[in-house]
């Protein structure tokens, strides 16, 4: 097949499998790699596939449309019966959503539903102080990036202040150093390149204000207006905190540390935080074939971490991000870091009660009791689900006394049952397998070696979990499995239950109902909300029971949030894989007649990923970042020049209703 931009230039056919060798692969194994995930270590597997779940799903809804279907009521909330009188379910409004779809497309633009238009909001590079240096890639420092917005924004979160102005905290994920500087030299990068990327890492703070005619602007030299970087100082916190195995030559103590690497999404607490997640830290460290001490490499192996020199060379300059001389710095990411956008002078705390892994997202909500609940996500073929549950309660209205509800708790890792039930099973040393005899003395050590903890206690293998949303209407947890390429290929996972695909290329989304409707509760019950994939074609796609003949085209789901209807916002990651098409934006009602009927909103460019989203308080505003746009290109021969017809550059963009109005009416 061939594509062509909207200049028509011609742009490359990308390969659904990444050529990396486990040593260079920049993703970790995240993606549709052609080599085996690092994970390796076999765990419980549902060797009865719970296939025949959402079969029957779809028998009842086929059921119900050859029978014939009564409804009983006419108000929104009208109960759905068989003609045998059997309730089917509760059908929900349609979720308000009245806009025209859009279609797949190739289009080096960002394109929206009829009747709504997008605007760039901010870019790489673009100032965000009086005394920032003007955005120049061939001269910045790393000085001058840190004062400006920071590179592939990924996680986008808004914090509202007046009816029209707002904090919008960004992540800034990795960079493309490739496509950042002019003759870039992948086997001889300088210093000060990387001391650029170092700062383009990290996340910004930004306040925003709306706009009479523009829509949204950013305010130039606010007083809330921070960048957070690979170098800012941060701290550890809980049970890990100071540990041996958190020292370094440079912090003989194990409480601080420089910075935060690949922070892909985020989640905001119910008492004002941010709390900011460490994915693909692998990436960044070098050398572990040349550590000695065979008990750490081994640790370090799990994770993924690079055998010998890393792609970005940045041990050359920094001893750091070289195993061998720093054995123990790896142990220093992968964590959840809480911060205050509110102050510009906190200092970030990495929150290690909450395990360390590749995390992909956080979402926090209140339980029955008082006390709160983080659902997280390992973002890594054939890894796990975790849930974080404090032990003290949430004090509302108030940021400094709720500082430390992060520190002391229970972390669990899910295990999935093929009848639709789930436990939580807790991650605690000295029980079950968790000993000192497993690798487990501490409970330190089962923190910081989350993934073996979660290997022990036999959790279920999931298709890369990434997000986690809890609806604001029915209190379910809605989770995004990217994909999984891999599972049921030759050595690996087979199909199960919550993972029913075999060669999972399309990902899926699960819906987690929690026990007693308590976040609280180590049972849950489970049930697939979306097969992804082209509607009634590629094997397997399930969209809620919805007629498919009427569904937008969804492959790889990543991010997503809730509107004010309950409605599911989904963005991608991975549709030029997929589908050779950009990714989008999509939505979806939960509930109701609509349930399962997906349509486009928005389309990105190529290259690019929809990388994460969010709706301001009124909903009249969809928030999106575009990352690496011209993501497999280079800079000499780019396949994108989002935003401006040149360099192509990382953004956030909004769309709104032309008029004004709530977004997907």
């Amino acid at each position: 097949m061939r594509l062509f931009a909207s200049n028509g230039d011609e742009l490359p056919v990308i390969n659904t499998m990444c050529d990396a060798t486990p040593e260079s692969c920049r993703w970790g194994c995240g993606n549709q790699c052609a080599h085996p995930a690092p994970n390796t270590t076999e765990s419980e597997t549902f060797e009865t596939v719970l296939r025949r779940h959402v079969s029957r799903r779809r028998l009842l809804t086929g059921a119900a449309a050859a029978a014939g279907m009564l409804v009983i009521g006419t108000s929104p909330l009208s109960r759905v019966l068989a003609a045998d009188g059997d309730l089917l379910e509760e059908a929900a409004a349609t979720g308000g959503l009245s806009f025209t779809p859009i279609s797949l497309s190739t289009a080096d633009r960002v394109e929206v539903a009829p009747g709504y238009t997008s605007r760039v909001l901010i870019r790489w590079g673009d100032p965000l102080f009086h005394y920032s240096a003007p955005w120049d890639p061939a001269k910045n420092t790393g000085a001058d990036a840190a004062t400006q917005f920071g590179y592939n924004c990924d996680y986008i979160g808004y914090l509202p202040r007046t009816e029209k102005s707002g904090l919008l905290i960004v992540n800034h994920e990795y960079t493309n150093p490739e496509l950042m500087f002019p003759g870039y030299s992948d086997a001889n990068p300088t210093k000060e390149q990387v001391d650029v990327e170092l700062a383009a890492h990290g996340l910004t703070v930004l306040y925003i204000e709306r706009h009479r005619t523009l829509g949204w602007r950013y305010i130039l030299g606010a007083a809330n207006n921070r960048r957070i970087t690979a170098t800012t100082k941060m701290m550890f916190t809980g049970a890990a905190a100071g540990t041996p195995a958190m020292r370094t030559t440079e912090d003989p103590t194990g409480y601080f540390v420089k910075g935060t690497l690949n922070n892909c999404s985020a989640g905001i607490t119910p008492w004002g935080t941010v709390l900011t997640c460490e994915e693909n830290f692998n990436q960044y460290f070098a050398n572990n074939d040349l550590l000695t001490d065979s008990a750490t490499q081994t640790i370090h192996r799990r994770y993924g971490l690079t055998a010998k020199a890393s792609e970005r060379k940045w041990e050359r300059f920094y001893d750091r991000f070289d195993i061998s001389k720093e054995k123990n710095e790896p142990f220093r990411f992968g964590w959840v870091v809480e911060i205050d956008p509110n102050d510009p002078a906190f200092m970030p705390r990495k929150r290690t009660a909450l395990g360390r892994f590749k995390h992909e997202a956080t979402s926090t909500v209140v339980t029955n009791d008082g006390r709160v609940a983080v659902y997280m996500g390992d973002d890594e073929r054939f890894d796990y689900m975790y849930k974080f549950v404090s032990a003290k309660k949430l004090v509302p209205g108030s940021i400094e006394e709720n500082m430390e509800l992060l520190d002391s708790g229970v972390l669990y890792v899910a295990k999935f049952s093929d009848d639709g039930t789930g436990t939580w099973t807790p991650l605690i040393q000295g029980e079950g397998a968790l000993t000192p005899a497993n690798g487990f003395a501490s409970q330190a050590d089962v923190l910081i070696k989350t993934r073996q903890a979660g290997d022990a206690v036999k959790a279920t293998k999931m298709d890369r979990p990434e997000d986690f949303e809890v609806n604001p209407k029915n209190g379910k947890v809605y989770v995004a499995l990217t994909n999984n390429a891999n599972r049921g290929a030759t050595g690996q996972t087979t199909a199960d239950g919550p993972n029913p695909r075999a060669s999972n290329r399309h990902g899926h989304i699960i819906e987690l109902t929690p026990g007693g409707g308590d976040h609280a509760s180590t049972e849950f019950k489970w049930d697939i909300f979306l097969l992804c994939g082209i509607p009634g074609t590629d094997p397997g796609t399930y969209y809620g029971g919805f007629d498919q003949a009427q569904i937008s085209p969804l492959s790889s789901p990543d991010n997503i949030t809730f509107d004010k209807e309950g409605n599911l916002w989904i963005a991608t990651d991975g549709q030029i894989n997929t589908f050779r098409k950009n990714d989008g934006v999509f939505v979806v009602p939960v509930e109701g007649p609509d349930r399962g009927h997906v349509r486009q909103f928005l389309s990105g460019v190529p290259g690019g990923e929809c990388a994460s989203l969010t709706l301001d308080d009124a909903n009249e505003t969809l928030f999106v970042t575009i990352q690496h746009p011209g993501e497999g290109s280079s800079l000499a021969k780019p396949t994108s020049t989002f935003p401006d017809g040149a360099q192509p550059r990382p953004s956030v963009v909004f769309a709104m209703k032309d008029g004004g109005g709530i977004i997907g009416s």
